[in-house]
């Protein structure tokens, strides 16, 4: 085993240092490639730079030109301030060319003679000027300047262009270069780089053994985690369903219990009476177990989804009274409709889990007997739902977690629930592509928003419910 291991490790180390090498090889390489393409990067750079001076001082030129033309044949001081804003810009322009040929060393004698005729022209351009100014009316002087001025500038066109040609070779020149530089780091970069992959594979296929072991590892390992998970949760769910059914369950047996043994001494009211707790209880138990069941469906991904025009103000009306009945809430809940649609395109199933969840939570954290408010707002491309309380609030710390499924807030010991119901808001407000936001400042409650292809629940102030399609 020993021996295996150290024969492993001289391969290992083998391979290693043959990579390594091959690297150092391949670096140095593509650095001197780099190197010569840099320079002839940054020649074909200032061989650019001179073409567009040059343009630029012929472009100038004609600017200069056209403005002495303007100032003298139609009189236009505008022309001539033109003029003037030209010829200044010429001195500097040919500077910056002087600079670019000094750094190239090419071109040198083109260049002063580009200049002795740049000099004479700008000095033609400033007498005829100056004839305009002194002699308005001496056309034939004027005419033989201009003539004078035409031939100075075909023959610095002919010099320019010279010029030019000469730097579009040299860029030529310095293309071809670069092309051949990339060309040959192309291939020392695929000799030497196929090689390195060709030992790097012999390294992977000795390491492939040791890699299949410790992934199966890895995945027995991430399998007990998730059974353990799993677990966990299921765990916690028989624990809370026990634990919340157990309330309701004593409520109905004792309740029925009670009825059998005083069944002679009751009235017909105490007996009214019982039924309704009995029938109360049996509600919880049952939305309970439809919280449940839609939780199911929506991570199996088997909730169905079937929207239909609802006359919302209407199913909003049987909600609430039911909810009251059910409840058996002193809250009065005022619906105020102000929109300018009476049907909205909603599941009703899904809305009704919806609305019962929170008019629920809002009447559970409210203080006793305060109003809650069911906002409607049915507009043509959204429907708006807003729910409000003046109740105990959510704090910072639970809202990130407020629509995970059985997680409760630090402010709800002694007040029933199961975790469920906000987690269930979520995943039906998913179903309607829509987004679900929160406000909240304790002590206050909760709110949800639906629109027309979009679901918006959010908590504001004293917890404030709001909904949108």
């Amino acid at each position: 085993m020993n021996g295996k291991l150290g024969g492993k490790r001289w391969t290992f180390a083998a391979g290693f240092v043959a990579i390594v090498t091959l690297m150092g090889l391949t670096n140095w390489t593509s650095y001197q490639n780099a190197k010569q393409l840099i320079e002839s990067t940054d020649e074909s750079k200032q061989t650019y730079e001179v073409i567009k001076s040059l343009v630029d001082i012929s472009a100038t030129m004609t600017i200069a030109e056209s403005g002495r033309r303007g100032y003298i044949y139609m009189g236009d001081r505008k022309e001539y301030l033109r003029y003037q804003k030209a010829v200044k810009e010429i001195a500097p322009k040919i500077q910056l060319l002087q600079r670019q040929l000094q750094q190239s060393g090419e071109q040198t004698d083109q260049f002063e003679r580009l200049q002795q005729l740049l000099d004479r022209r700008i000095a033609l351009l400033e007498q005829s000027i100056q004839l305009y100014q002194q002699q308005p009316d001496d056309r034939a002087l004027q005419a033989q300047l201009t003539e004078e001025s035409i031939q100075l500038r075909e023959q610095i066109l002919l010099l320019m262009d010279q010029m030019q040609a000469q730097e579009e070779r040299l860029l030529q020149q310095w293309l071809s270069q670069s092309q051949v530089n990339i060309r040959n780091r192309y291939w020392i970069e695929f000799l030497i780089g196929f090689s390195s992959f060709a030992i790097f594979l012999g390294f992977v296929l000795l390491l492939y053994y040791e890699y299949m072991q410790r992934q199966q590892a890895e995945t027995l390992r991430s399998n007990l985690l998730k059974e353990k998970e799993l677990s966990d949760l299921k765990l916690r769910f028989f624990s809370m369903v026990s634990h919340e059914f157990r309330t309701p369950l004593t409520v109905i047996l004792g309740s029925a219990q009670l009825m059998r043994d005083n069944e002679s001494s009751w009235n017909k009211e105490r007996r009214q009476k019982n039924l309704k707790r009995i029938q109360s209880s049996a509600n919880l138990m049952k939305q309970m177990l439809v919280d449940i069941l839609t939780l199911t469906r929506a991570e199996a991904g088997k909730l169905e989804f079937n929207p239909q025009p609802i006359d919302l103000e209407a199913f909003c009306l049987n909600l609430v009274e039911e909810i009251q009945l059910s409840m058996q809430s002193s809250h009065p809940i005022q619906i105020i409709s102000q929109g300018s649609q009476r049907y909205a395109f909603l599941d009703e199933k899904l809305l009704y889990s919806i609305l019962s969840n929170l008019l629920s939570n809002a009447i559970k954290y409210s203080n006793p007997n305060s109003p809650i408010d069911l906002w409607l707002d049915c507009q043509p491309d959204q429907t708006i739902l807003q729910v409000k309380d003046n109740g105990t609030g959510i704090s910072d710390i639970d809202r990130s977690h407020l629509f995970e499924a059985f997680y409760r807030g630090q402010n709800s010991s002694g007040i029933s629930g199961s975790g469920l119901g906000l987690a269930v808001v979520k995943q039906c407000v998913d179903l309607h592509q829509g987004k679900i936001t929160l406000q909240s400042s304790p002590p206050q409650s909760v709110a949800s928003q639906l629109s027309e292809g979009v679901i918006d629940p959010f908590l504001d102030g004293n917890r404030d419910s709001k909904a949108g399609w």
